[in-house]
Formats: structure tokens, sequence, C-alpha cells
């Protein structure tokens, strides 16, 4: 599969490379980084050709949107997609420091759900000047789980607004969930979704309702966390994380039989996660998250690992894979 092939996202303009990169890390998940390996992350997924860079001002409470803008900086700006997120906006902890430059020191920061249409304003405010950019591309109403009601009657309306008024380009909405998204799409007219961790080589949730009906409405499905917290990318170990906790015993033994099928064919398990999602047409992107060049170039390479038909076969005869689900290779 091609990292660098190019999909659109909905109905808009924009196109995104199949393999992204996703900004948590940069903004020091489950552990910091320095500043100098979070730059050249960036920077070598600039060189190897990816475009497409989410972040959220959740992530590292700014520190993943000031590297990312640092990184960036330069770069011709149509030669980079990036979407962050609205929802939480990050509010000092001393309300009396608001000297300039007080948005660029995220240890000052805690963050507070905030869906409403003065909220999503002030989220996308502060993101534009932590990445330095005057236009966002993409902005996803993040994690509205508790928030459904004013996700709808006021953070989608502010970003419509944008988008008409051509200060975004599109909208999404990112969630761990697939049944809220499906809600969303018959409600508003978004043009993507971030969907995290429920259309995996594991994890099918999104595969009955959400992907269909973003297919038909041409709602594009952008995928994030492609390993499942962990264990697609470690293997079945002892400890070995799914969905921020340890993997249940049957979720460690369906691994295995994945690993067991994947050594038969030559297929490490972390290609197969990586270029499952991509099989379905409503997928245009998958875009895990790296702390390190290295990283980088491994999912690259491993996006690019051939993966023969009778790996994929296999999996469906072992019904470890749903005969539903398309696989890369078959006929669109």
């Amino acid at each position: 599969m091609n990292p660098l092939e190019k999909a659109p996202i909905g109905k808009t303009e924009l196109r995104v490379t199949h393999l992204g990169l996703g900004g948590g890390p940069l903004g020091g998940l489950y552990r910091d980084l320095p500043d100098a390996d979070a730059a050249a992350t960036v920077q070598r997924a600039i060189e190897l050709g990816l475009n497409f860079f989410d972040t959220a001002p959740l992530y590292g409470h700014g520190k993943s949107e000031l590297r990312l803008g640092r990184a960036l900086a330069g770069h011709a700006r149509a030669s980079f997609v990036v979407a962050t997120k609205a929802g939480r906006v990050l509010v000092p902890e001393d309300p009396a420091r608001v000297e300039s430059p007080w948005f660029e020191h995220p240890d000052a920061f805690r963050p507070v759900f905030d869906f409403s249409h003065d909220g999503v304003m002030r989220s996308l405010e502060d993101s534009r000047k932590r990445l330095a950019l005057e236009r966002i591309n993409v902005v996803h109403i993040h994690d509205p789980d508790d928030h459904y009601g004013q996700a709808i009657a006021e953070a989608f309306p502010a970003l419509e607004t944008l988008r008409r008024q051509r200060v975004i380009d599109a909208i999404g909405a990112g969630m761990n969930q697939a049944e809220m998204l499906a809600r969303l799409a018959r409600e508003c007219d978004f043009d993507c979704f971030l969907l995290a961790g429920r259309y995996t080589l594991i994890d099918h949730t999104g595969l009955k309702e959400l992907l269909p009906l973003c297919l038909a409405r041409r709602i594009s499905i952008i995928i994030g966390g492609p390993y499942n917290s962990g264990i697609l990318a470690t293997g079945a170990q002892p400890g070995a994380k799914f969905n921020y906790a340890d993997a249940p015993s049957l979720l460690l033994e369906k691994v295995r039989r994945i690993e067991v099928v994947g050594a038969r064919h030559g297929v490490p398990l972390k290609a197969a996660a990586l270029q499952f999602p991509l099989a379905h047409p409503a997928v245009v992107a998958v875009i895990p998250g790296a702390r390190s060049a290295a990283e980088v170039d491994e999912n690259f390479r491993l996006m690019s690992h051939p993966i023969p038909r009778a790996f994929w076969g296999e999996l469906r005869a072992a019904r470890l894979l749903p005969e539903d689900a398309p696989v890369p290779g078959d006929a669109p």
C-alpha cells in the first residue's frame, strides 16, 4: 500500500496522504520528549512526503500544537494539511497571568470542557497562535461524549460559520466511539470524522453502522489509534494495552492467532494493523502517533510492506475478520 497516495477529505478540495502523523506523542503522551526530537519527528514526516498532521489543544496542554507549528514553519503552506480540535479550552492556572505570550507555556494551563460557541472560537484562536497559522484546515469537535446537545447546538454552528467564511476548510468530530459519530452524521453536515480505535484489525465496531453511513454521505473517516493503545504494536505479550487498559485474555488470544497467521505469510502485525483500515472506501488516512524520526520511518515502511492476499484470506477463514470487512486487494 502506498503511504503517499492521496484521498480527498469529504467534499472539500483537501487531499491527504494515506499515512499521516498523529500529534499525541508530540505533546508528551505517556512520557515527554525533548523539543529536538519532536522537531525531528515532524521533519522526517515531511521529508518522506507525508502531508497530514493531526494535533489538539489537549495534547500536552498546547505543547503538541506549539511543537508542530514550530516544525512546520518555513515549509510552503500548501504542502501540508493540519487538523486540530475544539471542545477543551486551556485556561491559565493563574488567571492574573495574561501577558503575551502566556499561551506558549503549556505547564501553566489546565483544560476545561467548553463546547459553547464562544469556547470554540476562543479555542481555535488560541490554536492558531500556538500553531502560528492563519488558517487551520480541519477542526474536529473533540470527544463530545457527555456534551452532545451543546456540540450540536453551539459547537457545530460555530464551525459551520467559520467554514462558510473560509476560515477553516473542513469540520470533523473526533471520538473513541462510533455510535455518537453516527448520530452526528445524521444531524449535521460534517466533512470527516476521526475515529480512534473503533475500526482496526481487532475492533470492527465502526463497520456495522458508521462506515456505510459515512460512505453514503461522503464523510471521510480518518483512523486514529490503529494499534489500539498498543496491543497491535507490541503483540500479545503480558501487560499489552487495549483501549488504554490491560488487554483481556480473549483479546490476547485473538492477537496471538493473528500473529501466527502473520508469521506464516511474513506479515508483521503492525503492517497489517496500518493497512487493514484503509481497505474500506470510507477511510482516507491512518494517523499513528510517533515520537521519533525512527518511528515515522517504521510506520512508512510497514504501510509499504507487501501483504499477500492469502494472509487476509486466512484471517477471514479463521473468522478473525468479519466476512464483510474489505481487505487490501479487494475489488472496489
